[in-house]
């Protein structure tokens, strides 16, 4: 496990198409899946990091608390699972199942997702505003696996309020930290390392 930031991807930049399969329903996910959404939260996230099994119940709560709000949201997970055979895409579902997740989690094989959102690490978070333009990037909240600060959510909470309120996010934006995502070999981004 390599400790890895977020890349911090400049605000502004526009959302960056994909069709990846979720792993529950089999539909395959797209932007256009959202655009009937204020905003759009794209969380690359995976079964086995420790980062994100300390945040997953606030992720499905995430989900449940914004389902009659404007906000859509997807989850992708992009690891190897050649050599991390717990982030499969049939794990992933039981993990989306038991969690109850009321969004779609997909399955990035090829990894070409997570590169055009220069996804660095687990979790790692993107908030689109309705231009589908980077509203926000970086962390959930200060809560770390061995910190001892509770999991609220509240960075990722305040910018969600902020943008579904139509209004300007002024407050820094602090990195998101994780496990980095696991490349196939050969497959590394210019921006791993």
């Amino acid at each position: 496990m390599a400790l890895t930031a977020s890349t911090m991807l400049s605000l502004g930049t526009k959302a960056p198409d994909f069709q990846l399969p979720d792993v529950v329903s089999g539909e395959t996910i797209s932007l256009s899946t959202f655009t009937d959404k204020k905003a759009l939260l794209v969380m690359f996230i995976c079964r086995h990091c420790p980062f994100v099994k300390h945040v997953q119940e606030e992720l499905a709560k995430l989900g449940k608390d914004y389902l009659q709000s404007d906000l859509g949201i997807v989850a992708i997970s992009a690891n190897d699972v050649k050599n991390y055979p717990d982030d499969a895409p049939d794990l992933l579902k039981t993990m989306a199942t038991e969690l109850d997740f009321n969004f779609p989690l997909c399955y990035d094989e090829t990894q070409e997702t997570a590169k055009i959102y220069t996804a660095a690490c687990t979790p790692d978070f993107f908030l689109f505003d309705d231009e589908q333009k980077l509203f926000y990037r970086g962390q959930l909240d200060d809560s770390r696996p061995s910190n001892g600060k509770p999991v609220t959510g509240t960075d990722l909470r305040g910018a969600i309020d902020t943008v579904l309120a139509g209004k300007s996010l002024t407050e820094e934006q602090k990195p998101s930290i994780g496990c980095n995502i696991k490349w196939k070999p050969g497959n590394e981004p210019d921006y791993f390392g």
